[in-house]
């Protein structure tokens, strides 16, 4: 099976809620990244969740207030997210089967090191993020240490599951930042990492790791989290919504 081949997903399928499995550090990020979605500020407000997986980020969102939708290419993760409360779609993050300005949030972890067409990708997110709306992400990034640390050790160690990756797919941030920028969404970046700690409980006591998992870093040479908000005006009318759903 080639690098990067999403069918990997449906034979990792059981471990989407292991708690010491193979995504325990995908369950890490995902807190990270709810941390930085502010609580809906009114009723009937929309989450777009792009690549959702198998609803990690569901657990962390509760009590916020959105409506979760989730879009993903695997109906087996998709089959694990909705019983937690995640809506399911099927569908693919370069072209989302939703409505112009329909998100008051768009979601994008751990999938953009993933796409095979990267603007495209960033201005699909754009176009269902409402004007005024929120984007958060965090990804992988394009170094030599990234590639190191993700692909040559970490498949040895077991924080990534061989093949899982193709670092030809890495994303910059100075590239990421000029994307998003381009369809009126400034990002601000930072850097982060799992905690020593818990990647110690998880990789060599095999047990689940415990409070602040992913702490913010100096540098973004591996990992780094964004989150910007879209200009208002920049495109169409702010008030359009609503979520169109792909059939079948």
């Amino acid at each position: 099976m080639p690098r990067n081949d999403p069918r990997q997903y449906d034979d990792l399928a059981a471990e989407w809620w292991h708690p010491t499995g193979t995504f325990a550090l995908l369950h890490w990020l995902a807190a990270a990244r709810a941390a930085l979605v502010p609580p809906a500020p009114g009723p009937g407000r929309i989450l777009v969740d792009a690549g959702c997986g198998g609803g990690l980020l569901a657990p962390h969102l509760r009590g916020k207030g959105y409506r979760h939708i989730g879009v993903d290419l695997r109906r087996t993760g998709l089959e694990q997210a909705a019983p937690r409360g995640v809506t399911a779609v099927l569908g693919d993050v370069t072209a989302l089967p939703l409505a112009p300005h329909s998100a008051d949030v768009v979601v994008a972890g751990e999938i953009l090191e993933h796409v095979t067409d990267l603007p495209g990708t960033v201005a699909e997110l754009c176009r269902v993020l409402r004007p005024g709306g929120i984007v958060v992400l965090d990804t992988l990034n394009d170094t030599g240490l990234s590639r190191l640390i993700t692909v040559t050790l970490g498949e040895r160690l077991g924080i990534a599951p061989p093949g899982l990756h193709d670092p030809a797919l890495f994303v910059p941030p100075r590239r990421l930042v000029a994307e998003f920028a381009r369809h009126g969404v400034p990002l601000r970046i930072r850097g982060v990492r799992p905690s020593l700690t818990g990647l110690f409980r998880w990789l060599v006591l095999r047990r689940p790791a415990h409070g602040r998992r992913i702490v913010p870093v100096p540098s973004t040479a591996v990992l780094y989290q964004g989150i910007g908000r879209k200009i208002r005006g920049i495109e169409g009318r702010a008030h359009e919504t609503g979520v169109a759903h792909a059939a079948g």
